[in-house]
């Protein structure tokens, strides 16, 4: 990818900017984003709206200090005036021995590959409002779908750029589409809601409005009639949408910020099984049309596929240079870009390897359970993985969805639940997590 001439020159002056006002060492960053929604309910506009935004970004080091700041003016005298002031509040800021910008051995290096991040699609605001007002009308089409909490179809664009006085230089540039609608179902005084919603960089890449109109009605109308259900022990599977929800507290305590302040469940467990035997997750930055992907991180670094877990032992943390640095690691390419403050720490595209069982046969397998199809207010202690979270769903029996399920919790120690969790058949492909269903057997289940 080309770099943007202006942008790329305005990043080497800001530098240049801080070096001057005292700075040892600097990186700086410019983000760009453009965007335009429409929303609609019961077929009539609710709101259109339109966003341009472009800011620069400056982290200043001074010895073992350091301060960052943000501005929205890119003037030759708004780039002086940031850097003097982000270098003034470096001077002034407490010594961190582990900030500084990333070693120059881990840097990305080479031509950047074309991930395929970025559509030229651009569709109009009416364009916009015919595929939110079309995608809602397949929706209330479904029998007992009265109502709709509203549809909505959006496009962004975005660039970041950053450089480093390393002399490191990349940019990225990646586009949005996203289409959903929450229909409203209702039966004897009883409403339920539930939705669909995609993105995908690629306009094309998204299932037609009808399409994903009808699975939210479809969804929706079978939620109603849910009953509670009493208190008890049984297998729990948790639908493929939302099963990344259960293993996304893992990926927070296998942050290295996390376990080097000693507030993570997982501080004690690598190269330890944390997940069931066969268990796998691996991440890869470099799929084409991904949503995560990326070919350096947030300080510059180099990018890799990696397997997180393996076999169901937990092979490494997710690294930026601070924190690596308090480990006494090596950085590992999952810094995130502060732009305006540090870095932080956060994975790219991830695929959990799916089981061979699909959903009718992990309920057949279990018998009689509970099916999660939506989950609400989690509640995590970091510190012991003790978990538990508000659900609704089914209640299935014989392998079969017996009736709707509402007003129920599910909890446990994440630790215990990892170490049983196995995976369906039925990936997900429609974020940068890939996941099947997830069951976990004996979950306590809280009800009446």
């Amino acid at each position: 990818m080309a770099f943007d001439t202006d942008s790329t020159a305005a990043l080497a002056a800001l530098i240049d900017y801080a070096k001057k006002a005292g700075a040892d060492a600097a990186e700086a960053s410019l983000a760009a984003r453009e965007a335009i929604s429409a929303e609609v309910r019961m077929g009539e506009l609710e709101g259109m709206e339109r966003e341009e935004g472009r800011s620069v970004a400056l982290r200043a080091f001074i010895g073992k200090r350091q301060a960052a700041a943000s501005s929205t003016d890119l003037s030759a005298k708004g780039l002086q005036a940031l850097a003097e002031r982000v270098a003034a509040m470096a001077k002034a800021a407490p010594e961190d021995k582990f900030c500084g910008l990333l070693e120059e051995r881990y840097l990305a290096k080479g031509p950047a590959p074309d991930l395929e991040q970025s559509d030229t699609a651009r569709p109009t605001p009416e364009q916009l409002l015919d595929l939110a007002k079309s995608c809602e009308a397949a929706s209330l089409a479904i029998p007992g779908v009265a109502n709709s909490g509203g549809a909505g179809a959006s496009f962004e664009r975005s660039t970041f750029v950053y450089a480093a006085s390393t002399g490191f230089e990349g940019a990225e540039s990646a586009t949005s589409y996203s289409l959903g609608t929450q229909p409203v179902a209702e039966k004897d005084g009883e409403m339920e809601r539930d939705y669909e919603w995609r993105t995908k960089r690629f306009l094309a890449d998204l299932p037609s409005p009808e399409d994903i109109g009808r699975i939210a009605g479809e969804r929706t109308a079978r939620r109603l009639g849910a009953r509670k259900v009493a208190s008890t022990k049984a297998p729990v599977i948790f639908e493929n949408r939302l099963a990344g929800r259960i293993i996304s507290p893992f990926f927070s305590a296998i942050s290295g910020a996390s376990v080097a302040r000693g507030v993570s469940f997982l501080k004690d467990k690598l190269g330890q099984r944390v997940f069931a035997e066969g268990f796998r997750i691996r991440e890869d930055p470099f799929v084409k049309r991904g949503a995560a992907s990326r070919w350096f991180d947030g300080e510059g670094g180099a990018v890799a596929p990696a397997a997180l877990i393996e076999d169901g032992v937990l092979t490494m943390w997710l690294l930026n240079a601070s924190a690596a640095r308090q480990l006494g690691l090596e950085p590992n390419g999952h810094a995130t870009s502060g732009h305006g403050g540090p870095p932080g720490i956060g994975a790219s595209n991830l695929f959990v390897k799916p089981g061979a069982e699909d959903l009718p046969s992990l309920m057949k397998t279990a018998g009689k359970g509970l099916f999660v199809t939506d989950m609400f207010s989690p509640s995590l202690n970091m510190n012991t993985g003790d978990w538990s979270v508000g659900v609704a769903g089914y209640w299935f029996e014989n392998g079969a969805v017996a009736h709707p399920v509402s007003e129920v919790t599910v909890a446990g120690n994440l630790l215990d639940i990892f170490a049983r969790l196995r995976c369906g058949a039925d990936v997900d492909t429609r974020g940068s997590l890939e996941i099947a269903s997830l069951i976990v057997d004996d979950l306590a289940i809280g009800g009446v």
